[in-house]
């Protein structure tokens, strides 16, 4: 930013800032952003809108191009405000803020809390490009660092972000392997859209055709049997007449079982003050992909297993 753009800013009004961060905020990570983006997120009359978007290609004239009526991230793009990769994600996906706002604004606490850190954030240049790629239906090129292959070239169509509790994932068609997979953002390096005819999604590869994604499995979840206090873990978990039903889809609910520790062997072997849960009937999750990740999941306690899915 320079001086002058920053003395700009510097000048106007906290009102204003937080509008031309949502424009920042939406060029970078969504690639796009029009009038009625602004209209809608803040409600101002349309003039309002039209001036803030004016002035922001003022004050950084290579981050946008003006076609169909919108205006579109430039590969010469440099934000004009500082973004967070846990606000980004947490904008982008409804997750809870690691730490301030998305758009710019501050944010104070109001009670002393703790949050605990992720493990580790991807580069926001990484999480840009591939957001962007979501939004726009764009294939990328990229190196992944695989931990059992090591790094090697991918080319991937990415469709949703999954964040496991752990770390955040992208949902993609990864072209290399030929199916839908997670990819974890921070393993990935060299991010760039695919050229020409290979940047778009060919036939099966879109989100539309990850059946994974969009099937939904229907869990059960009970106290475990080994807990003391079932009654304990009732309240704990918000459960009616003992159980606790849950949704969640095919590509994420072994992410989902293994963050919340439940027990998912059919006899309920795993021991520990972490298995609260028990999965009493896992036949929702077979032909489940993600069930792998699940703990105990087709193991039984005298070590004779079942291969997971």
């Amino acid at each position: 930013m320079s001086p002058s753009s920053a003395d700009t800013l510097a000048g106007l009004s906290a009102a204003q800032r937080q509008r031309l961060a949502y424009i920042d905020f939406r060029l970078y990570f969504l690639g796009t952003v029009a009038r009625r983006d602004v209209l809608q997120r803040f409600g101002v009359a349309s003039a309002a809108g039209t001036r803030d978007l004016a002035l922001y290609a003022e004050l950084a004239p290579g981050n946008a191009r003006y076609q169909r009526k919108a205006f579109h991230w430039q590969p010469g793009f440099v934000p004009l405000f500082a973004h967070q990769a846990g606000a980004v994600l947490a904008a982008l996906t409804g997750a809870p803020a690691q730490q301030g706002d998305a758009a710019g604004a501050e944010a104070g606490d109001i009670l002393p809390h703790a949050v605990p850190a992720p493990l580790n954030l991807p580069e926001l240049d990484t999480l840009a490009t591939v957001t962007r790629a979501i939004q726009g239906g764009q294939a990328l090129q990229l190196r992944y660092h695989s931990m059992k292959q090591g790094a090697q070239p991918r080319e991937i169509v990415p469709h949703a972000l999954v964040d496991s509790g752990l770390r955040w994932h992208v949902r993609a068609f990864d072209r290399t392997r030929g199916h839908f997979r997670d990819l974890v953002l921070t393993r990935m390096e060299n991010v760039q859209p695919a050229p020409g005819a290979a940047g778009a999604p060919a036939p099966g590869e879109r989100g539309a055709d990850d059946t994974q994604w969009h099937r939904t499995v229907a869990l059960r979840l009970l106290p475990h049997p080994a807990h003391p206090h079932p009654a304990s873990v009732e309240r704990d978990f918000g459960m009616t007449g003992g159980h606790l039903d849950v949704q969640l889809r095919a590509a994420v609910a072994g992410h989902v079982l293994r963050q919340w520790q439940v027990d998912c062997s059919p006899d309920a072997h795993l021991r520990g003050p972490q298995h609260r849960l028990w999965l009493a009937d896992a036949t929702p999750l077979q032909g489940v992909g993600s069930a792998a990740l699940a703990p105990g999941y087709g193991t039984l306690s005298d070590g004779a297993g079942v291969e997971a899915v």
